[in-house]
């Protein structure tokens, strides 16, 4: 019996040591793996890449170095802004746009019901057919001047009568003018009771003062067009930096809405004179491409070019980083990715300058959003195995 419980126990013995060889080399074969499969390029799926929302982009050539940093201010010019007012008040009879809608010069924008209005219409038929009656007269009496058979009084007055019918006769169909009315189209049948307001630049309405059934009185602010297309941006070049600045400089901004969007502009036109209170000149710029994002009085923050000191840039969040290390990720070929090591310079308005120490071509894609996934799928486990 006893020999039995011995030989039990033997065997008891001999099958943990062979457990803990076994699991002695189950944790060492991880570790040798690991290094064995480690690399710097890893593929993704069609999916995965969707899935964290990857994006690639290319190296820019920017001027982060020798940039004049200035505030500025979008503004349009006074000849693509305006407010729509009346000379003549009234009841506001349709209102036919909406604020925000884009609007064409000519449109009409809403009526005006207005007694006085059918009253300059009514004057304007009743001078139109005195003057026939009036340069009939003064042509009848001219003749008979000639052969002297009336008195030279008589022709003088018909023709003052006439020609102060011609001056009544201009005035009113300039009046109507103003009404958008066009005079020579006016007939008796066809007198309005309301006149038109026109937009008198294309644009989009900002405001609308009034509201159906309303008095719209004359000289008060109806509607507030602006024209966005002709955004331009007023610089503030303070005194110190005035040297430094010319027409033709091409400048980049960014605006509070969206800090991570660059747009490009070029100064045309500097202001000879100092503003008022302050030593600083304003200098104006084109914008290239304006956006919606871009409204009349928003502040803005330019880098002005003063030399072609340009460098290779990306993204910042292109780049990713791992302890000291800085990396980015060039696109191999579809689906493949490999990591390469760059040294990093000035960082300004979203981007970084950066030096990478394998070749990269400005052709080759690089991946700008979803680097950190790329680099965490690389490093996974690296903690465990450092432990």
């Amino acid at each position: 019996m006893y020999n039995i419980i011995k030989h039990r126990y033997i065997l008891i013995l001999v099958s943990i040591f062979l457990a803990s060889c076994g699991n002695g080399a189950t944790e060492k074969k991880p570790e040798v793996g690991h290094e064995a499969e480690h690399s710097s390029e890893l593929s993704l799926t069609n999916e995965q890449q969707k899935a964290i929302g990857l994006q690639t982009g290319y190296i820019t050539m920017r001027n982060l170095k020798t940039a004049l940093k200035v505030n500025g201010k979008l503004m349009l010019p006074p000849q693509n802004q305006a407010q729509v007012s009346l000379l003549m008040g009234g009841i506001v009879k349709d209102i036919l746009v909406q604020e925000g809608a884009m609007v064409s010069k000519g449109q009409i924008l809403a009526s005006i019901e207005n007694t006085e209005f059918i009253q300059l219409q009514q004057d304007y038929l009743q001078s139109s057919s005195s003057l026939i009656y009036l340069k009939a007269e003064f042509e009848r009496q001219r003749e008979l001047q000639k052969e002297n058979i009336n008195a030279s009084k008589t022709f003088q007055k018909a023709e003052a009568d006439y020609k102060h019918e011609i001056t009544n006769f201009n005035s009113l169909k300039q009046k109507l003018k103003l009404y958008n009315i066009i005079a020579e189209t006016l007939t008796p049948e066809s007198i309005h009771a309301a006149f038109n307001v026109i937009a008198p630049i294309s644009g989009n309405i900002h405001t609308i003062s009034i509201n159906i059934g309303k008095y719209a009185e004359p000289n008060k602010q109806l509607f507030d067009i602006v024209d966005n297309r002709f955004l331009h941006i007023d610089l503030t070049i303070f005194e110190k930096d005035i040297s430094k600045i010319h027409e033709g400089q091409k400048l980049t901004f960014t605006d509070a809405n969206d800090p991570n969007h660059l747009h490009q502009a070029a100064i045309f036109s500097i202001n000879k004179a100092f503003e008022d209170g302050q030593q600083a000149i304003i200098a104006h710029a084109k914008i290239e491409n304006i956006s919606e994002t871009l409204l009349p009085g928003m502040f803005i923050e330019a880098r002005i070019n003063i030399d072609d000191n340009n460098t290779a840039t990306l993204p910042n969040e292109a780049i990713v980083s791992n302890g000291n290390e800085h990396y980015v990720f060039v696109e191999q070929e579809p689906n493949k990715y490999k990591q390469v090591p760059v040294r990093v310079g000035t960082t300004d308005q979203g981007f970084t300058e950066i030096i990478p120490l394998k070749e990269i071509t400005l052709q080759q894609k690089i991946v700008i959003t979803g680097a950190y996934y790329l680099l965490s799928e690389l490093t996974k486990g690296e903690g465990e195995h450092n432990d």
